[in-house]
């Protein structure tokens, strides 16, 4: 694409019509959102493998955030779309109550099946959070000035994660895991109060778009299927199962309709128009590829400090502190870096995502014999490679697209970061439970097959659950103890075995992140740098508004 059509594409931007006093007061009120979404999900990391044995899903829990994510990822395009055309305030209202209410049913989930069913009800109003607080940056801010508050946004997220998985661990050591989903609610109200009272209920102005239901319908029926199939394989059913395979067919034919579909229609939820630009479409499969990484990486963290370092939840939030602040520091110097540079993503995405690979590669080295000061560097390193490309994209797609289509175009990145961590943590998930099954089998001594009875042994090898409470592992010694002092001697090693095959597992899995990161950088080196729009906007004339008629820019 010649500079001069990716600038005529791009557009004037708009500003939003808003007092200095009513843009400060907005900013402030999505920060407050956007902390309260992204605590959430980080509160509950250093919970999870106490959940995972207080209800006995190992076989599951990775579905904990997988089930947010996908109903997250369902409502971000939607609610992009939708926000285009009646504006944020009533969605973000609506947003941040659904939240709440999935919040207090997630504190009483009785079952693994209901808690995963009360975090896609999370999943629906955080959803809509995030989608609408990146949205609404770009209503404030030009492009030019975008880099440096899509930084401050990004380092609110960090200091949540931060904050977060000390908090979880200490609320769950302390009271109950079910308290970290409680205390989301006296934190909600206030905010709900916040943007009832004073954000701005700005009106969209122009021709008023139809909102392609259908669209939206189609792209869940593609994704949701997809992501069953991939949790299911090797797991909870064969690869080659009827219900794998109808899963992935199921949702991979719906993924042609939709393609079909909103290749046709004038007014879709996803004008595929935009992807013909080169910059939307680099963009867009990079952070892709981060969020499959990303969401994989951080899940797993907790668990190789909890499962193999023998961290208590408390413990392991303190030792995820570092790495978040890698993330805080990375996005808020990027982000910086971008808006006074000019808009340098190209060379900055390369330099950001190289880090990433680094502190990946370190921590698929972990073994059972790993220090805590190995794993430390290594997560601060892939943390604020992680962070420095937080901005980056959303920004450059952003300032590559015209003003009518800034909330789907922002909503797109969102998303595609969404079904990459989707994605990531079924595969990863279920590559988990495998490989773990596998490592034990190789790694346990050769007495305990003679020793253990049948029924326990297949626990032992299908659940770490020994290794993440300690109630289970007292039981477990226990059980060995009774059979005299070489029984104890065994159990011991059955330990050792159970730590060597998690460390092994998650060590896999992170090899994994990081091959899909390196992935990201080589495409990361190809996108197209085009100056980031002032406050005066771009010479050129806006684009039309891609259709079946318009011809979009491409390269």
């Amino acid at each position: 694409m010649s500079e001069s059509r990716a600038e005529s594409f791009s557009g004037e931007w708009q500003g939003p019509g808003l007092t200095p006093r009513q843009v400060r007061v907005t900013l402030i009120g999505i920060a407050f959102a956007l902390f309260l979404a992204s605590l959430d999900q980080t509160i509950v990391a250093t919970a999870i493998p106490r959940i995972v044995a207080d209800l006995d899903g190992f076989d599951r829990f990775t579905w904990i955030s997988t089930s947010y994510i996908v109903a997250s990822t369902s409502v971000v395009l939607i609610t992009g779309a939708v926000s285009d055309v009646y504006g944020r305030k009533w969605l973000f209202v609506g947003g941040i109550a659904i939240f709440l209410v999935g919040s207090a049913l997630a504190a009483i989930s009785p079952t693994m099946n209901a808690l995963i069913a009360f975090r896609a009800v999370q999943g629906l109003g955080g959803g809509m959070i995030m989608a609408l607080t990146f949205v609404t940056i770009a209503d404030l801010y030009s492009p030019a000035e975008r880099g440096k508050y899509m930084g401050l946004i990004a380092a609110i997220f960090g200091v949540s994660s931060v904050l977060g998985p000390t908090l979880g661990g200490f609320i769950t050591d302390q009271l109950s895991w079910q308290w970290v989903f409680i205390v989301n609610i006296p934190l909600g109200i206030p905010i709900i109060v916040l943007f009832v009272r004073m954000f701005p209920d700005a009106k969209r102005t122009g021709p008023v778009r139809k909102i392609d239901w259908v669209g939206a319908a189609l792209i869940v029926l593609a994704i949701v299927p997809v992501l069953l199939g991939l949790s299911w394989g090797g797991n909870q059913f064969e690869w080659s199962s009827p219900q794998v395979i109808s899963a992935l067919v199921i949702g991979s034919v719906m993924a042609i309709v939709f393609v079909l579909y909103e290749s046709r229609i004038p007014n879709p939820i996803l004008p595929l128009a935009v992807f013909r630009n080169r910059i939307v479409g680099i963009g867009l499969l990079v952070s892709f590829l981060t969020g499959l990484a990303m969401f994989g990486a951080i899940f797993f963290v907790p668990l190789f400090f909890q499962g193999v370092l023998g961290a208590s939840p408390t413990a392991s939030g303190s030792f995820l502190t570092p790495m978040m602040l890698g993330i805080v520091f990375g996005a808020a110097s990027s982000g910086q870096i971008l808006s006074r540079t000019g808009g340098h993503y190209r060379i900055q995405g390369v330099l950001g995502l190289s880090v990433m690979t680094v502190g990946l590669f370190g921590l698929s080295r972990v073994s059972g014999d790993t220090t805590h000061g190995y794993a430390l560097t290594s997560a601060v390193i892939m943390g604020f490679g992680l962070g420095t490309s937080f901005p980056i994209y959303t920004t450059a797609i952003q300032n590559s697209v015209p003003q009518q289509f800034l909330g789907v175009a922002t909503s797109a990145s969102q998303f595609f970061r969404s079904v990459g961590g989707s994605i990531g943590l079924a595969l990863f998930g279920s590559y988990l439970v495998r490989q773990f099954k596998s490592e034990m089998q190789a790694n346990l001594p050769d007495e305990a097959f003679d020793a253990v009875p049948p029924l326990l042994l297949e626990r032992i090898t299908e659940n770490p659950n020994a290794l993440l409470r300690p109630e289970a592992s007292e039981s477990l010694m226990s059980a060995f103890a009774a059979s005299g002092e070489s029984g104890t001697e065994l159990g011991l090693k059955v330990l050792d075995s159970i730590r060597d095959s998690l460390a092994n597992a998650i060590g896999d899995i992170f090899f994994l992140a990081f091959i899909f990161v390196l992935i990201s950088v080589v495409a990361a080196a190809f996108i197209r740098e085009i100056p980031l729009k002032g406050r005066s906007g771009v010479p050129g004339k806006p684009a039309p508004e891609p259709g079946p008629a318009s011809t979009p820019a491409d390269d």
